[in-house]
């Protein structure tokens, strides 16, 4: 039975990337970067001043992700967010190991998108994987087509907008997840997830000690 995610160049891209966020993210701790700043920022102010950082899921939620889209077997998935790739590595690893589908995943930061793209031809991923840089509030409107999964893993503050965005074409039973949800700034999105009138299931799923996932499903 295949498994994309334990072949060789998947495995070592994963672990590199995974070593190097870690590092990041400890340099981050001591005060690498000024956050206070960023708060401020407009969300391509955020992207570019982040450009070289990784902004990962956990392996954690990577496992998860594969897991979902392997058992929901989705023509189209759509990621809000792709930092250096992660977990679209994730993504594109369970599309073809289901023989089926694509993933178009967005990303702000131009350095970002360079990167990424070089680590996607590392894998052999290349192929199942559409980038579109810019805005995703404006590059999703060129989605055509039934939506089947979508990843939010972006800026918080536009995880609804998005969202929003792509209701239309997301079809029942549709799966719908967001990483980061014990941040403060997701309450409005989890208030309309969890509101059965918007018509979703919705449940927090941890995935680490101090944060957790939302899994939504499109009734």
């Amino acid at each position: 039975m295949t498994n994309t995610l334990q072949t060789p160049r998947v495995v070592n891209a994963l672990d590199r990337m995974f070593a190097e966020s870690r590092d990041q993210f400890a340099l981050m701790r001591t005060g690498g970067v000024d956050f206070s700043r960023l708060e401020s920022a407009s969300p391509q102010e955020r992207a570019d001043t982040l450009g070289e950082y990784y902004l990962p899921i956990s392996p954690e939620a990577g496992r998860l992700v594969y897991s979902l889209v392997r058992a929901a077997r989705p023509q189209t998935v759509v990621e809000f967010g792709m930092s250096l790739g992660i977990s679209a590595i994730h993504l594109a690893a369970a599309v073809r190991d289901n023989g089926c589908g694509r993933v178009v995943t967005t990303e702000l930061a131009a350095a970002k998108v360079a990167r990424a793209a070089q680590t996607f031809t590392e894998t052999g991923l290349d192929d199942l994987i559409t980038v579109l840089h810019g805005d995703a509030l404006q590059t999703l409107q060129s989605i055509d087509g039934a939506v089947d999964f979508v990843l939010l893993d972006g800026w918080k503050e536009l995880y609804l907008p998005v969202l929003e965005l792509l209701e239309p074409r997301l079809v029942p039973g549709s799966l719908v997840v967001a990483d980061n949800t014990s941040m403060k700034e997701l309450a409005p999105y989890l208030d309309y997830v969890r509101d059965p009138s918007n018509g979703y299931v919705s449940v927090p799923f941890p995935v680490r000690d101090s944060d957790s996932m939302e899994i939504s499903c499109r009734v």
